[in-house]
């Protein structure tokens, strides 16, 4: 008797792929790798090997290595737990709570490593920008302010991404005084100002302008300190 070929697109079972949660010990490890190796040298073999799993299984559940990458960042941000959050009580006060989720997440050794991880990779390699850029702009942030209501909201999602890539970055990554000591209330406390205009303020456009060096702020004023700014890998935005 001849073996039943196997379905294709179904990996071979092993005892190790039977145990239950195979999927998030491959989303475990794939954090890990990306953390410690990068985006270059993370392999989906390796992302098997550290969750003890067959190599097929990795690609049964998320296909190509941009996937279980785009996987593994929102197993840190949790979009369909946090966009009801952030909008929960409307557009007031929405650019204190976007802030203060943004920097929670970096604030929390169990998230920051495997960001750490995602943004140096964005920075140097156009896949894990694309990834970053889609992930953060289409599941995050273009969902909270398309449901806001608001003209140009991509273009709104995309000038709030910038300002806090530009604080992760200079913050986490390069470690700039005195922003990378900085109290992270303080942060909060002046990057939600720029996060409100940018997601509720009548026109983008104008709000982008005042953001720019020589720019005017709200009522004449200069532009506002909150710091950051433009960030990103290669083509963000």
């Amino acid at each position: 008797m001849t073996e039943e070929p196997r379905r294709r697109g179904r990996p071979a079972r092993r005892a190790a792929d039977a145990r239950p949660g195979a999927r998030e010990r491959i989303l475990q490890a794939a954090r890990t790798e990306f953390a410690e190796r990068g985006y270059d040298r993370t392999t989906m073999r390796g992302i098997a090997r550290a969750a003890e799993v067959d190599a097929a299984l990795v690609h049964h559940y998320f296909g190509t290595k941009d996937e279980v990458f785009a996987a593994a960042i929102e197993l840190s941000f949790e979009p369909a737990m946090v966009v009801p959050q952030i909008l929960g009580q409307g557009a007031e006060g929405i650019g204190e709570r976007l802030a203060r989720f943004f920097i929670g997440v970096w604030e929390n050794p169990a998230t920051r490593a495997p960001l750490l991880a995602v943004i140096r990779s964005a920075l140097t390699h156009e896949a894990a920008a694309a990834v970053l850029r889609g992930f953060v702009l289409r599941r995050l942030l273009e969902r909270v302010a398309a449901e806001l209501e608001v003209p140009d909201p991509r273009l709104r999602a995309e000038l709030a991404a910038s300002h806090m890539v530009g604080v992760a970055v200079l913050r986490y990554v390069l470690r700039v005084e005195p922003l990378a000591s900085a109290d992270p209330e303080e942060i909060v406390r002046l990057v939600a100002p720029s996060l409100q205009r940018y997601l509720t303020a009548a026109d983008a456009a104008g709000e982008a302008a005042a953001d720019r060096p020589g720019g005017q702020g709200p009522a004449g004023g200069g532009a506002d300190p909150a710091p950051g700014g433009a960030g990103g890998g290669p083509g963000w935005g």
